[in-house]
């Protein structure tokens, strides 16, 4: 049986560069999957779409959220939540860090 990790120290785990943002997943089930996106200011999430729930929470920074035909500035302390299938994105207006989880977990990611 494969051991499961149920804790993630600071900094732990690899990150994925993705242009103008990084991407570490924290830890994950199948079930549930915790991952940390890092943006430099103007850095874009483009649009699109997963079947995956994903909610975030904007742990730095501000940035403009687009879900579906609504667009929002969301700061530091604020949260969004993404239902499936709907297309998303986001740009960062200041150089900041999203904490999102998504369920079931993203296979993609790993």
């Amino acid at each position: 049986m494969t051991e499961v990790k149920l804790f993630a120290a600071p900094g732990e785990g690899a990150l994925v560069p993705l242009g103008t943002s990084t991407r570490r997943v924290l830890v994950d089930l199948p079930e549930l999957m915790l991952v940390e996106f890092s943006f430099e200011a103007g850095g874009i999430g483009a649009l699109h779409a997963h079947p995956h729930v994903q909610s975030s929470y904007v742990a730095e920074g501000r940035f403009e959220v687009t879900i579906g035909d609504v667009t929002k500035e969301i700061a530091a302390g604020g949260a969004f939540i993404v239902p499936s299938g709907v297309t998303h994105g986001v740009k960062a207006l200041a150089a900041g860090r999203l904490v999102d989880s998504f369920t079931p977990r993203r296979d993609d990611f790993l």
